[in-house]
Protein backbone atom coordinates (compact mmCIF):
# COMPACT_ATOMS: atom_id res chain seq x y z
CA UNK A 1 0.00 0.00 0.00
CA UNK A 2 1.23 3.24 -0.66
CA UNK A 3 0.10 6.64 1.21
CA UNK A 4 1.10 10.08 0.30
CA UNK A 5 0.75 12.43 3.27
CA UNK A 6 0.80 16.15 3.59
CA UNK A 7 2.09 17.84 6.59
CA UNK A 8 4.08 14.99 7.87
CA UNK A 9 6.78 17.20 9.50
CA UNK A 10 4.60 18.29 12.21
CA UNK A 11 4.28 16.76 15.66
CA UNK A 12 1.26 14.16 14.78
CA UNK A 13 2.90 13.63 11.46
CA UNK A 14 6.21 12.58 12.37
CA UNK A 15 4.49 9.83 14.48
CA UNK A 16 2.41 8.53 11.67
CA UNK A 17 4.93 8.46 9.80
CA UNK A 18 6.90 6.18 11.59
CA UNK A 19 3.90 3.86 12.81
CA UNK A 20 3.00 3.45 8.99
CA UNK A 21 6.16 2.52 7.74
CA UNK A 22 6.44 0.18 10.72
CA UNK A 23 3.71 -1.55 9.14
CA UNK A 24 5.23 -2.19 6.08
CA UNK A 25 3.28 1.16 4.06
CA UNK A 26 5.17 2.81 1.36
CA UNK A 27 5.26 6.35 2.99
CA UNK A 28 6.01 9.55 0.44
CA UNK A 29 5.44 12.95 2.18
CA UNK A 30 4.70 16.63 0.77
CA UNK A 31 7.63 18.93 1.94
CA UNK A 32 6.79 22.76 1.55
CA UNK A 33 8.81 25.69 0.61
CA UNK A 34 12.68 25.17 2.18
CA UNK A 35 11.38 22.03 4.69
CA UNK A 36 13.65 18.95 4.92
CA UNK A 37 13.00 15.30 5.56
CA UNK A 38 12.91 14.54 9.34
CA UNK A 39 12.81 10.69 8.11
CA UNK A 40 16.00 8.52 6.43
CA UNK A 41 15.57 7.31 2.75
CA UNK A 42 12.86 4.84 3.53
CA UNK A 43 10.69 7.39 2.83
CA UNK A 44 10.31 9.61 -0.36
CA UNK A 45 9.50 12.92 -0.29
CA UNK A 46 7.72 15.02 -3.17
CA UNK A 47 7.01 18.70 -3.55
CA UNK A 48 3.41 19.51 -4.72
CA UNK A 49 4.21 22.21 -7.48
CA UNK A 50 0.85 23.75 -7.31
CA UNK A 51 1.72 26.48 -10.34
CA UNK A 52 0.89 23.11 -12.50
CA UNK A 53 -1.78 21.08 -12.07
CA UNK A 54 -1.32 18.47 -14.84
CA UNK A 55 2.29 18.03 -13.33
CA UNK A 56 0.91 17.33 -9.26
CA UNK A 57 -1.73 14.78 -11.25
CA UNK A 58 0.36 13.09 -13.35
CA UNK A 59 2.87 12.08 -10.21
CA UNK A 60 -0.33 10.89 -8.12
CA UNK A 61 -1.14 8.30 -10.97
CA UNK A 62 2.24 7.62 -12.23
CA UNK A 63 3.16 6.42 -7.94
CA UNK A 64 -0.27 4.76 -8.00
CA UNK A 65 -0.93 5.48 -4.28
CA UNK A 66 -3.70 3.88 -2.45
CA UNK A 67 -4.80 7.35 -0.56
CA UNK A 68 -3.75 10.51 0.54
CA UNK A 69 -3.42 11.76 4.31
CA UNK A 70 -4.02 15.51 4.90
CA UNK A 71 -2.58 16.91 7.85
CA UNK A 72 -1.32 20.35 6.86
CA UNK A 73 -3.15 23.23 8.05
CA UNK A 74 -2.08 26.89 9.65
CA UNK A 75 -3.32 26.70 13.04
CA UNK A 76 -3.97 30.15 14.95
CA UNK A 77 -5.97 30.15 17.71
CA UNK A 78 -6.05 33.68 17.40
CA UNK A 79 -5.84 35.61 14.37
CA UNK A 80 -4.69 39.07 13.14
CA UNK A 81 -6.32 40.59 9.97
CA UNK A 82 -3.54 39.92 7.97
CA UNK A 83 -3.90 36.06 8.73
CA UNK A 84 -7.05 35.86 7.23
CA UNK A 85 -5.67 35.23 3.87
CA UNK A 86 -3.25 32.92 5.04
CA UNK A 87 -5.57 30.85 6.92
CA UNK A 88 -7.48 30.42 3.89
CA UNK A 89 -4.81 29.77 1.59
CA UNK A 90 -3.58 26.82 3.37
CA UNK A 91 -6.52 25.36 5.25
CA UNK A 92 -9.26 25.93 2.27
CA UNK A 93 -7.03 26.59 -1.21
CA UNK A 94 -4.34 24.60 -0.52
CA UNK A 95 -6.31 21.47 0.70
CA UNK A 96 -8.72 21.86 -2.42
CA UNK A 97 -5.76 21.79 -4.48
CA UNK A 98 -4.74 18.54 -2.99
CA UNK A 99 -8.25 17.10 -3.51
CA UNK A 100 -8.37 17.86 -6.61
CA UNK A 101 -5.13 16.05 -7.69
CA UNK A 102 -6.02 13.13 -5.75
CA UNK A 103 -9.70 13.15 -7.59
CA UNK A 104 -8.53 13.95 -10.78
CA UNK A 105 -5.58 10.75 -10.29
CA UNK A 106 -8.39 8.56 -9.52
CA UNK A 107 -6.48 7.79 -5.90
CA UNK A 108 -9.33 5.80 -3.58
CA UNK A 109 -9.18 7.84 -0.37
CA UNK A 110 -8.89 10.70 1.17
CA UNK A 111 -8.55 11.33 5.15
CA UNK A 112 -9.00 14.68 6.34
CA UNK A 113 -7.80 16.14 9.62
CA UNK A 114 -10.57 18.75 11.16
CA UNK A 115 -10.74 19.83 14.53
CA UNK A 116 -13.35 19.75 17.51
CA UNK A 117 -13.34 23.50 17.55
CA UNK A 118 -15.66 23.50 14.52
CA UNK A 119 -18.66 22.61 17.48
CA UNK A 120 -18.39 25.78 19.82
CA UNK A 121 -20.69 24.53 22.22
CA UNK A 122 -21.89 21.07 21.10
CA UNK A 123 -23.37 22.42 17.99
CA UNK A 124 -23.26 20.50 15.38
CA UNK A 125 -21.53 23.37 13.45
CA UNK A 126 -20.52 26.58 15.22
CA UNK A 127 -16.66 27.44 14.79
CA UNK A 128 -14.56 28.82 18.25
CA UNK A 129 -12.37 30.67 15.41
CA UNK A 130 -11.42 31.41 11.71
CA UNK A 131 -9.02 28.36 11.68
CA UNK A 132 -12.24 26.04 12.48
CA UNK A 133 -14.16 28.10 10.12
CA UNK A 134 -11.54 27.21 7.50
CA UNK A 135 -11.12 23.70 8.36
CA UNK A 136 -15.30 23.20 8.04
CA UNK A 137 -15.16 25.34 4.51
CA UNK A 138 -12.91 22.58 3.44
CA UNK A 139 -15.17 20.43 4.65
CA UNK A 140 -17.99 22.10 2.64
CA UNK A 141 -16.47 21.94 -0.58
CA UNK A 142 -15.08 18.05 0.12
CA UNK A 143 -18.93 17.68 -0.47
CA UNK A 144 -18.74 18.16 -4.25
CA UNK A 145 -15.83 15.32 -4.30
CA UNK A 146 -18.21 12.96 -2.24
CA UNK A 147 -21.14 13.71 -4.52
CA UNK A 148 -19.50 13.62 -7.88
CA UNK A 149 -16.56 11.62 -8.06
CA UNK A 150 -15.66 8.23 -6.97
CA UNK A 151 -12.87 9.12 -4.20
CA UNK A 152 -13.83 8.21 -0.50
CA UNK A 153 -13.56 11.06 1.93
CA UNK A 154 -14.06 11.27 5.38
CA UNK A 155 -12.50 13.26 8.79
CA UNK A 156 -10.71 12.75 11.74
CA UNK A 157 -11.58 15.53 13.90
CA UNK A 158 -9.17 15.93 17.12
CA UNK A 159 -9.43 17.44 20.12
CA UNK A 160 -6.59 18.58 22.52
CA UNK A 161 -2.95 15.82 22.23
CA UNK A 162 -0.07 15.40 23.95
CA UNK A 163 3.46 13.58 24.58
CA UNK A 164 6.88 13.84 24.69
CA UNK A 165 9.41 15.60 22.46
CA UNK A 166 6.51 17.83 21.40
CA UNK A 167 7.46 20.97 20.68
CA UNK A 168 4.32 23.11 20.40
CA UNK A 169 3.25 25.57 23.12
CA UNK A 170 0.64 23.26 24.64
CA UNK A 171 -0.50 23.38 28.30
CA UNK A 172 1.75 19.93 28.89
CA UNK A 173 4.67 22.11 27.59
CA UNK A 174 3.54 25.03 29.24
CA UNK A 175 4.12 23.95 33.05
CA UNK A 176 6.74 21.92 32.30
CA UNK A 177 8.53 25.30 31.12
CA UNK A 178 6.87 27.37 34.04
CA UNK A 179 8.42 24.67 36.45
CA UNK A 180 11.56 24.82 34.52
CA UNK A 181 12.54 28.37 34.98
CA UNK A 182 10.42 28.61 38.15
CA UNK A 183 7.71 31.46 37.29
CA UNK A 184 4.16 32.16 38.28
CA UNK A 185 1.61 31.25 35.77
CA UNK A 186 -1.61 33.97 35.44
CA UNK A 187 -4.01 31.45 34.10
CA UNK A 188 -7.87 31.56 33.14
CA UNK A 189 -10.40 30.36 36.21
CA UNK A 190 -9.70 26.78 35.13
CA UNK A 191 -13.24 25.41 35.29
CA UNK A 192 -13.21 24.90 30.85
CA UNK A 193 -13.21 21.32 30.46
CA UNK A 194 -10.43 19.72 28.67
CA UNK A 195 -10.23 16.43 26.21
CA UNK A 196 -6.87 15.23 25.62
CA UNK A 197 -5.32 12.42 24.00
CA UNK A 198 -1.83 10.39 24.10
CA UNK A 199 -0.20 11.00 21.00
CA UNK A 200 0.25 6.91 20.29
CA UNK A 201 -3.62 6.84 21.09
CA UNK A 202 -3.96 9.50 18.28
CA UNK A 203 -2.49 7.74 15.96
CA UNK A 204 -3.39 4.76 16.38
CA UNK A 205 -7.16 6.29 15.50
CA UNK A 206 -5.25 6.99 11.85
CA UNK A 207 -4.24 3.74 11.67
CA UNK A 208 -7.23 1.83 12.03
CA UNK A 209 -9.22 4.40 9.47
CA UNK A 210 -6.52 3.76 7.47
CA UNK A 211 -6.96 -0.08 7.55
CA UNK A 212 -10.90 0.79 7.25
CA UNK A 213 -10.57 3.07 4.17
CA UNK A 214 -8.32 -0.06 2.56
CA UNK A 215 -11.22 -2.32 3.12
CA UNK A 216 -13.92 -0.41 1.82
CA UNK A 217 -15.52 -0.52 4.77
CA UNK A 218 -15.96 3.56 5.21
CA UNK A 219 -19.08 5.17 3.71
CA UNK A 220 -17.35 8.29 1.80
CA UNK A 221 -18.25 11.91 3.91
CA UNK A 222 -18.33 9.74 7.07
CA UNK A 223 -16.68 12.27 10.36
CA UNK A 224 -15.44 10.84 12.84
CA UNK A 225 -13.65 11.60 16.17
CA UNK A 226 -11.15 10.37 19.11
CA UNK A 227 -12.09 11.14 23.01
CA UNK A 228 -10.25 10.91 26.18
CA UNK A 229 -11.54 7.89 28.54
CA UNK A 230 -12.23 11.09 31.12
CA UNK A 231 -12.20 14.63 31.09
CA UNK A 232 -10.72 17.26 33.12
CA UNK A 233 -11.26 20.31 34.09
CA UNK A 234 -8.07 22.94 33.10
CA UNK A 235 -7.88 23.14 37.56
CA UNK A 236 -8.32 19.21 37.76
CA UNK A 237 -5.77 18.71 35.21
CA UNK A 238 -3.16 21.32 36.84
CA UNK A 239 -3.77 18.68 40.22
CA UNK A 240 -3.18 15.84 37.92
CA UNK A 241 0.29 16.93 35.97
CA UNK A 242 1.56 17.18 40.09
CA UNK A 243 0.89 13.93 40.72
CA UNK A 244 2.19 12.40 37.48
CA UNK A 245 5.55 14.16 37.36
CA UNK A 246 6.11 15.11 41.02
CA UNK A 247 6.28 18.65 40.45
CA UNK A 248 5.07 21.81 41.43
CA UNK A 249 3.34 24.44 39.47
CA UNK A 250 2.69 27.96 40.95
CA UNK A 251 -0.51 29.56 38.63
CA UNK A 252 -2.42 32.37 39.68
CA UNK A 253 -5.86 30.73 39.09
CA UNK A 254 -8.20 33.95 37.90
CA UNK A 255 -5.85 36.63 36.98
CA UNK A 256 -6.62 35.77 33.02
CA UNK A 257 -9.94 36.32 31.65
CA UNK A 258 -11.68 33.33 29.37
CA UNK A 259 -11.06 34.23 26.20
CA UNK A 260 -13.58 35.30 23.59
CA UNK A 261 -15.45 31.96 22.92
CA UNK A 262 -13.64 29.79 25.50
CA UNK A 263 -14.32 26.35 25.08
CA UNK A 264 -15.83 25.01 27.88
CA UNK A 265 -17.37 21.82 26.91
CA UNK A 266 -15.78 20.21 24.02
CA UNK A 267 -17.55 18.32 21.84
CA UNK A 268 -19.48 15.54 22.07
CA UNK A 269 -21.33 14.74 19.47
CA UNK A 270 -18.67 12.89 17.15
CA UNK A 271 -18.50 8.99 16.10
CA UNK A 272 -15.63 7.41 18.02
CA UNK A 273 -13.68 5.69 15.49
CA UNK A 274 -14.75 1.88 15.13
CA UNK A 275 -12.69 -0.38 17.45
CA UNK A 276 -11.02 2.70 18.77
CA UNK A 277 -10.58 3.52 22.62
CA UNK A 278 -7.66 5.31 24.19
CA UNK A 279 -4.92 2.80 26.03
CA UNK A 280 -2.77 5.42 27.91
CA UNK A 281 -4.21 7.42 30.72
CA UNK A 282 -2.97 10.86 31.75
CA UNK A 283 -0.90 9.41 34.56
CA UNK A 284 0.77 7.07 32.40
CA UNK A 285 1.53 9.59 29.24
CA UNK A 286 2.88 12.39 31.50
CA UNK A 287 5.13 10.13 33.17
CA UNK A 288 6.43 9.54 29.51
CA UNK A 289 6.69 12.83 28.75
CA UNK A 290 8.71 13.44 31.97
CA UNK A 291 11.45 10.49 30.76
CA UNK A 292 12.14 11.84 27.60
CA UNK A 293 12.86 15.47 29.08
Amino acid sequence: MKIFITGATGFIGKHLVKKLVAKGYEITINLYGNEESPFDSSVSTYQISESNASTDIAYFKEEGFDGIIHLASLYLTVHQPTDAVKLVDSNVRFSTYVLECAAQAGISWFLNTGTFWQCYNNAEYSPVNLYAASKQAFESIARYYIETNQIRFCTLRLSDTYGPNDTRPKIFNLWFKSVKEKTTLDMSPGEQLIDITFIDDIIEAFYMLVTQLNGNTIETGSVFAVKADKRHTLKELAVVFEQATGLKLNINWGARTYREREVMLPWENGEIVSGWKPKIDIDAGLKQMVEKL
